[in-house]
């Protein structure tokens, strides 16, 4: 280790645990991850899904790609290196509050499944919920709700998942939830994962309680 990893001491005994936040929110927290090609609709899902769980009472937190690299990941670009701090910044973002028993709803390109893993070693197989939206190039570039494609096709934009960057689609044995957005509507869509997402919001009955420093 490093000097100064060697003078780090973190402090979460006398903290005020999730178990605690949780009872006060009266939910359980989980991290929704919705990963998939540009124009696939990540970002108006999780939009959707924000909104009708707030109405039902949730406290969430909704994490975006486009938004995050304006602030936190403003710093970085798109080279393999930058792609993988980036999911490994917003994944330790997620299990922050994930300790404060919020639910988070993040919506990311993450086109390597070795990075979806690294989101679920960090926060948890448990707490984590990777939900592939799922839409074929053609439909997304038809779409091409940002200009992206159109410039990627022009030659203005380099390293672009699905053109000049890979994107690795789930195994056929993968776990992780799908979501045709080229087939299903919005509202359809939403209605499926929210069959899904409230029997995991749950909390169970109890006062946890924090030992005494």
């Amino acid at each position: 280790m490093t000097q100064e990893a060697d003078n780090i001491y973190p402090e979460f005994a006398r903290m005020q645990n999730r178990a605690v936040k949780q009872t006060q929110l009266r939910q359980t927290a989980r991290l929704f991850w919705l990963y998939g090609l540009s124009g696939s609709g990540k970002s108006t899902l999780a939009n959707a899904l924000e909104r009708a769980l707030t109405a039902e009472g949730y406290v969430i937190k909704l994490l975006d790609g486009d938004n995050v690299r304006s602030g936190i990941n403003r710093d970085l670009g798109f080279s393999d290196a930058d792609r993988t701090e980036n999911i490994r910044r917003i994944a330790e973002v997620s299990k922050l509050f994930l300790d404060a028993g919020i639910i988070v709803i993040a919506s990311f390109i993450t086109p390597l499944r070795s990075l979806r893993e690294s989101v679920v070693a960090i926060n948890g197989a448990d707490d984590t919920r990777l939900i592939y939206t799922e839409c074929d190039f053609e439909t997304c570039a038809k779409r091409d709700v940002k200009g992206l494609y159109a410039k990627a096709a022009a030659g203005g934009l380099k390293q672009f998942t699905g053109k000049d960057s890979a994107f690795e689609t789930p195994a056929d044995d993968s776990s992780d939830w799908r979501v045709r957005t080229d087939k299903r509507g919005v509202l359809a869509s939403v209605a499926e994962l929210l069959e899904k997402i409230r029997p995991l919001l749950k909390h169970p009955i109890g006062t946890p309680r924090n030992p005494l420093p």
